[in-house]
């Protein structure tokens, strides 16, 4: 079983970083999901996928799995553009705009 070691990226959804610095350990799926035909839910007998281990560094991580002999691989993140930098909501309305602010 090859476990996989990442850092997770950040919600696409909100501009913050939060859950972003951790290491992730993460087990995968042996067996492929069914759905229930009573409620229509995604069911698994597999419990491991369940299981997400969360380390401060990547060496703790890498570290684990060869204590208790799993084969993992490491995912490196993608990195953000050096030159993004946070804005605030008042520069929407600054007079030096390249464009002029409009409706």
């Amino acid at each position: 079983m090859r476990v996989r070691i990442y850092q997770p990226a950040r919600n696409a959804m909100q501009s913050g970083s939060a859950r972003t610095k951790l290491w992730v350990l993460e087990f995968p799926s042996a067996d492929a999901r069914e759905i229930d035909p009573l409620m229509g839910w995604t069911i698994s007998d597999d419990m491991q996928s369940q299981v997400r281990l969360r380390f401060e560094t990547r060496k703790q991580a890498e570290e684990y799995a060869r204590a208790h002999g799993l084969d993992f691989v490491v995912q490196e993140p993608q990195k953000r553009a050096p030159n993004i930098r946070p804005r605030g909501y008042g520069e929407n309305f600054a007079t030096d705009r390249r464009a002029p602010w409009t409706h």
